[in-house]
């Protein structure tokens, strides 16, 4: 353990490097006795790997049991830098590395990134991208704004609405979201649903945005509107959270921003990562690869960590595996849906060729059952076991 923990002091190490690496090491000496007793065979010789090996050892060698009550702290300051620290040089590559390089970063990564569902939520917004937010029904006003609710029909929503910056901690933008959506529909209208989009266009989007929230006690923040533009462009804009956002910006060599800095969001983040060798000379080769050039500028939120618990950590995926609970009546809980977003996805499914016409005759029953919370496919499941 003792040379795994020096051997970044023999490595050619940059400035931020360096000073990451002090700021673990900090945290590793007041846990030293507890490291000490792990037995460490691989010694990475890159900064990258290194980061991962300490890690894995303070997440699942480390021996719990023998650490005081004050050393839990400790240990969890010491795995989120390690995180932080994973998620900035797996970001920085993206400073020189081509395009083929990027792409197989992340074909590499795909199961523990979850990026089939990841790409789900985007290929399920494709159609949304020029639709008014006020002419959304309330669940894809969710998933095109990035906050997930319990409703959401895992029929339908067979994603995780929060991939790409979850907004959930935002609750005064989706208020006004929920009470004034057209007034997102005008700024979200001056960026072109496709060619270039110009300073100017930002510049629009970002009055018309500061708008929205005029008269209200809320103030308005980066975070939820750079989701906003990166679900209407995501071959433009990249989406950021508080949570990350110190990891991209040290990756990206800029200051860190804050969640107010809306002018240099597009000089310091849209503008830099436009610039970037792989951004600037995609040469999709096949299906995949068209896939992830169509929406380069939400790459970079595949290259922060993630380990095997991340897929799990879905909320699409705990809404699949999620425990049934009884309320008061003794049956199964269920949350009740507005009608207008039962017709809308009952008819969604309908559409499908392969309903039987006997089947859509039952469109209202189909729809009141979805209201009060059974999902699509289960009541299109259960008519068809009915009826033939």
């Amino acid at each position: 353990m003792k040379k795994l923990l020096i051997s970044p002091s023999n490595m050619a190490l940059g400035e931020q490097e360096s000073q990451i690496y002090q700021n673990i090491l900090k945290q590793a000496t007041e846990i030293s006795l507890n490291l000490m007793a792990v037995k460490v065979e691989n010694h990475p010789e890159d900064f990258l790997g290194w980061c991962y090996e300490l890690l894995d050892v303070a997440k699942n060698r480390i021996n719990f049991d023998l650490l005081d009550d004050h050393q839990l702290p400790t240990v969890k300051k010491l795995q989120d830098l390690l995180i932080a620290a994973i998620s900035f040089l797996q970001l920085k590559t993206l400073r020189i590395a081509p395009w083929p390089m990027v792409a197989a970063f992340i074909a590499s990564h795909k199961e523990v990134i979850a990026l089939d569902e990841q790409l789900k939520l985007i290929e399920y917004l494709k159609p949304m991208r020029s639709t008014p937010l006020k002419d959304m029904i309330k669940e894809d006003r969710l998933a095109f704004s990035g906050k997930h609710a319990a409703n959401l029909d895992t029929s339908v929503y067979q994603f995780d609405v929060e991939w790409f910056a979850s907004t959930k901690s935002a609750k005064g933008f989706h208020q006004l979201l929920d009470d004034l959506p057209g007034a997102f529909d005008e700024a979200l209208a001056v960026i072109p649903a496709e060619g270039d989009v110009t300073l100017e266009h930002y510049q629009s989007f970002m009055v018309g945005y500061l708008s929205a929230f005029a008269g209200s006690e809320e103030k308005p923040t980066l975070a939820p509107a750079t989701r906003l533009l990166a679900m209407r462009r995501p071959d433009v804009f990249t989406p950021i959270t508080s949570s990350k956002l110190d990891a991209l910006c040290q990756a990206l060599g800029v200051a860190k921003l804050n969640n107010r800095d809306f002018e240099r969001y597009w000089t310091d983040v849209v503008s830099t990562i436009k610039a970037m060798p792989w951004y600037t000379m995609a040469a999709p080769v096949d299906e995949f690869e068209t896939q992830l050039a169509e929406i380069k500028a939400l790459l970079p939120c595949l290259f922060y960590y993630a380990d095997k618990d991340t897929a799990t950590n879905s909320n699409y995926f705990k809404l699949l595996h999620k425990p049934q609970r009884s309320g008061t009546s003794g049956g199964k809980k269920t949350v009740r849906r507005g009608k207008e977003s039962a017709e809308v996805l009952v008819d969604r499914a309908l559409a499908d060729e392969s309903i039987p016409e006997h089947i859509r005759t039952k469109r209202d029953s189909i729809v009141a059952e979805v209201e009060k919370g059974r999902s699509v496919d289960e009541t299109i499941s259960l008519m068809r076991t009915i009826f033939g």
